[in-house]
C-alpha cells in the first residue's frame, strides 16, 4: 500500500467493498497531521472512520496504524475494537448524564493506575479550558462545553488516532469558531494523527493540512488545502467542493519560439501556461478561482492587465462582510457566468454595480487545465 509506505507510525488504510455503500478509498495521515474528508452525504465518510475504529468490516483492504496492522483482508487479520486505540469524538457528546464532568473523563482511563486517574482526568479537562466544572453534571453544561468533555474524554485513552465526525455541526457558528481555534491550539500538544469528517468546507481549509474528497465511497483527490481548492483533479471534484469558473476550452497551440502556448475558449483565445499534456485539438475542462481574477482598475491600470483581458457586464453583486462576489457575463457567452471574488472596498472603489461592464484579466499562471477530452 503505498500510502502506508508513507509513514509507518502515522494511519494508511485502504478499503474496498461494494455493498451497501461503495467503497474505493486510499489515504494516509502521519502522526501530527489532521486529514479531514469531505464530500455529499452518503459519500462514506462515517463508513470510513468506522472501519478504522474497527466498527465495520470492509469486504477487502488495509488498516495499519502505529506500525500495526489493525486490518488486513488478505490474512484473515481483523483486530477488535477494543485492541484498536481509538479517540472518537461525534456530533452529539454522548455524556453519561448521571455523572459529573471528572467522571465523564476518568471512565476512559482504565488504562492508567486508579490513584492516579483524579489527576490525569484533572489535566485534560485543564487542556481543553474546562477547569473549575470538574463536579458539573452534562445537563448544566453548554453544547461547547459539552463538545469539550467529550473531546477530552476521547484524548484520555491516549489514543494512536483521533477520530472526529462533524463534531462541531451542532453548534452556533460562535462556539464552533472557538472549538475549531481550541482543536488547532490542541493539536500542537498531541503527536498523533487526527481524521475529520465534516460537511463545512470552510472547516476543512481552515483545520486540515491535506483534504480527501470522497464520492460515492471513491477517493477523487487527496492533497494541500490550497492545491485542492485551486487546482482539483477534475471537472467533479471542483463541482462537489463548489467551486465556480469551471469551462472548456480547445487547446490551440504549445509554447514555442512563435509565441505562449493558446487555448480557444468560444470566441475567445487565451494565454494558458504550456503544463498541459493535452494534445492541439484536444477539448480540455479547465479553471480559475474567483479570487484569482484580476480586476482592471479604472484609473490605476497595471502591467499585468494587458495578458488575456475579458469583458463583461456585472450581472449580480453579493456582498459578504469584508468580501464581495461579482458575476459578469461576457457578450455572446451568457451560458459562462465569470464569477470573481474581491474585497468589498476594492469593489466599492471601483464602483462595482449590476450592469456596469467591467474588464478582467485571466492570468495564464492561474488558469488551471484539468481533463482533456479527445476530438
Amino acid at each position: 500500500m503505498t500510502s502506508g509506505q508513507q509513514d509507518k507510525s502515522g494511519l494508511s488504510l485502504l478499503l474496498r467493498q461494494r455493498t451497501p455503500i461503495p467503497l474505493q478509498a486510499e489515504f494516509s495521515c502521519q502522526r501530527g497531521e489532521l486529514v479531514a474528508l469531505v464530500g455529499p452525504s452518503g459519500s462514506g465518510k462515517t463508513t470510513i472512520l468506522r472501519a478504522v475504529a474497527g466498527l465495520h468490516s470492509p469486504q477487502s483492504g488495509q488498516i495499519s496504524c502505529a506500525g500495526e496492522v489493525w486490518l488486513d483482508t488478505d490474512t484473515n487479520l481483523c483486530r477488535s475494537p477494543q485492541q484498536r486505540r481509538i479517540g472518537m469524538m461525534f456530533q452529539e457528546p454522548s455524556l453519561f448524564p448521571h455523572m459529573c464532568v471528572l467522571d465523564n473523563v476518568t471512565i476512559a482511563l482504565d488504562h492508567v493506575p486508579r490513584k492516579l486517574r483524579h489527576a490525569r482526568a484533572h489535566d485534560w479537562l485543564e487542556r481543553v479550558n474546562l477547569g473549575g466544572l470538574e463536579t458539573r453534571r452534562p445537563a448544566t453544561l453548554s453544547g461547547g462545553q459539552q463538545q469539550r468533555v467529550a473531546l477530552a474524554r476521547a484524548l484520555a485513552r491516549e489514543p494512536e488516532v483521533l477520530l472526529l465526525d462533524e463534531p462541531f455541526s451542532a453548534v452556533d457558528r460562535v462556539t464552533r469558531r472557538k472549538l475549531q481555534s481550541e482543536l488547532a491550539a490542541l493539536r500542537q500538544h498531541i503527536d498523533i494523527p487526527v481524521v475529520l469528517v465534516t460537511h463545512d468546507l470552510e472547516e476543512a481549509t481552515l483545520l486540515a493540512d491535506r483534504i480527501c474528497v470522497l464520492h460515492h465511497g471513491e477517493t477523487l483527490d487527496f492533497g494541500l488545502p490550497d492545491r485542492i481548492m485551486t487546482q482539483p483533479v477534475s471537472p467533479l471534484v471542483a463541482r462537489l467542493i463548489d467551486l465556480p469558473n469551471i469551462f472548456q476550452g480547445v487547446v490551440e497551440r504549445h509554447a514555442s519560439d512563435t509565441g505562449p502556448a493558446l487555448m480557444r475558449w468560444n470566441n475567445l483565445s487565451l494565454e494558458i501556461a504550456d503544463n498541459t499534456t493535452a494534445e492541439i485539438g484536444d477539448t480540455v475542462s479547465w479553471i480559475i478561482p474567483p479570487s484569482f481574477v484580476v480586476l482592471h482598475r479604472r484609473r490605476k491600470p497595471s502591467k499585468g492587465e494587458r495578458e488575456n483581458p475579458v469583458t463583461g457586464r456585472v450581472s449580480e453583486v453579493l456582498t459578504f462582510n469584508e468580501i464581495s462576489r461579482i458575476t459578469m457575463l461576457i457578450e455572446d457567452m451568457d451560458d459562462c457566468p465569470l464569477v470573481i471574488s474581491l474585497d468589498t472596498h476594492a469593489a466599492r472603489r471601483n464602483d462595482i454595480q449590476v450592469g456596469e461592464i467591467i474588464t478582467v484579466s485571466l492570468l495564464a499562471q492561474d488558469i488551471h487545465i484539468m481533463a482533456a477530452k479527445k476530438t
